[in-house]
């Protein structure tokens, strides 16, 4: 073989290479669409809930929760007074088991369920029906906030139904898609229906426009709004579940009929989301107001070391902000701000209002500093003082209570009577006394009356045995007698 074609290869093995190559390629992507199959057919079958769905069963499990009488009107008043309390003493323990056992779910899946079917009679039970519901719960708050003796008292449980966000409105929804959802199923999930009682939270906002009747007109209109948008979005996310799961929409034998029907369940539909609608996107819009104000504070002000920032407030419907500074903000730096907002979407046409504290300006916060840092050393001075008045009265008092024994006089008396027959009368006492009326010294002072037909001499020697014996007795150097 010449030195020339070595290492040449021929063409039909470079069209064996190629198609070799060609083929691995083609069966990568064979093996990658095989794959992503898989995991379709496998997300398909794990989210896929509409092989376990009854549909007679739903139906008719929903339809017989829609009425309101009898023990279902009595544990809706049980189950209002437990939340009542609850809310009164601020016990979340309480609430909860208060939205356990109520009965308020029934017509608001009736609405969605009739809106959803064409049902234009379960519809209208479902309405009636939580029309009753409301006014019920909504008296029987009202006269337990009007009458129970504490209950003018604002808890953090009322005044947390007064103020819904954006949060209530997921809550809701997708809570309520879950209840749905377990109502569908096959063998009802009884925990899921349990836990989406607590987390809706239709109860407690009850409750506290109960209280707002009896007490507060602005807690009423908040916790109403809250319980509006919770009973809305459940009963959308029932329309959108049955739906989803092509629930057959009722029929009726005279076309006209059925059409009308279907007309005003649309319109009824349409009356019941659009406020529903409204809502989030006003939500979602403030919500996204309020995340970009919070970027801003932190970003633009915060982070600027040059300025003393105090507090801000958001003003929404007016979109205004105004901002305040301890110190005073010059032109260049207002300029700053009102250029740098503008680089936040949601909050650039809002309108800056920066105030700046012209009395409490770095210098003058020194100067306040330095005051009352001297003020201080004044006052420490004249403790110090005190205390040294403090420290001479208590070597006072150690001086008057040096060597003072607790003595029971009465025991005192009695050994003196035994010890002394002669003795008919005695007293002991601790007396101050001041030669240079600055010092205070203490003396032991004894009193004695002895029998009348002793004559002196004795006496003389009875009252040195007497001194003699108290000065043993008393624990005392000196004791001076005085004879009656």
């Amino acid at each position: 073989m010449s030195e020339e074609n070595k290492f040449n290869f021929s063409e039909e093995e470079s069209s064996a290479k190629e198609k070799a190559v060609e083929q691995s390629k083609e069966a990568v992507k064979k093996d990658a669409r095989g794959l992503w199959k898989n995991i379709k057919i496998f997300m398909l079958e794990l989210l896929d809930f509409r092989e376990d769905t009854d549909r007679d069963e739903t139906i008719n499990a929903i339809k017989g929760d829609i009425s309101f009488k009898g023990a279902t009107a009595w544990i809706l008043i049980c189950s209002i007074v437990v939340a009542s309390v609850g809310l009164n003493a601020d016990s979340t323990a309480v609430v909860i088991g208060a939205m356990l056992i109520s009965p308020l779910m029934g017509p608001i899946l009736g609405v969605g369920m009739s809106i959803a079917l064409n049902d234009i009679d379960t519809l209208k039970k479902s309405l009636i029906n939580l029309a009753i519901m409301i006014v019920l719960s909504l008296l029987t708050a009202f006269l337990f906030f009007k009458f129970f003796p504490t209950a003018d008292l604002v808890t953090n449980e009322l005044f947390g139904r007064t103020k819904p966000d954006v949060r209530d409105v997921l809550i809701a929804f997708f809570g309520g898609m879950a209840l749905i959802i377990a109502r569908t199923k096959k063998g009802t999930i009884a925990s899921v229906i349990f836990g989406v009682a607590i987390a809706t939270a239709l109860m407690p906002p009850l409750c506290t426009a109960g209280y707002g009747l009896a007490h507060n007109w602005d807690y009423f209109v908040g916790a109403m709004y809250l319980f509006t948008i919770n009973t809305i979005f459940i009963a959308l996310a029932t329309f959108i579940v049955l739906k989803l799961l092509r629930f057959p929409m009722l029929k009726y034998a005279n076309s006209k009929k059925r059409k009308r029907i279907a007309q005003l369940a649309s319109l009824l539909a349409i009356l019941v989301m659009a406020p529903a609608i409204w809502t989030f996107v006003n939500f979602i819009k403030e919500s996204g107001v309020q995340s970009d104000y919070n970027k801003y504070v932190e970003n633009e002000i915060k982070s600027n070391r040059d300025l003393w920032f105090q507090n801000g407030t958001l003003d929404i419907e007016d979109k205004k902000i105004t901002l305040y500074f301890n110190g005073e903000i010059n032109e260049a730096t207002e300029t700053d701000l009102n250029n740098e907002i503008k680089g936040y979407e949601k909050i650039k046409d809002f309108k800056l209002d920066i105030s700046g504290n012209k009395n409490r300006s770095f210098d003058k916060i020194s100067d306040a500093y330095d005051r009352a840092i001297r003020e201080l050393d004044e006052k420490d001075r004249i403790i110090s003082s005190l205390q040294e008045k403090v420290d001479n009265l208590l070597q006072e008092i150690s001086i008057v209570n040096k060597n003072n024994n607790t003595i029971s006089f009465s025991n005192l008396s009695k050994d003196a009577k035994i010890k002394f027959s002669d003795l008919e009368y005695f007293g002991y006492a601790k007396m101050l006394v001041s030669d240079n009326f600055i010092n205070v010294d203490t003396i032991n002072v004894a009193s004695a009356k002895w029998n009348a037909k002793l004559n002196d001499s004795i006496k003389s020697i009875k009252d040195k045995e007497l001194i003699n014996w108290l000065k043993t007795q008393v624990k005392a150097d000196t004791i001076v007698l005085k004879r009656q």
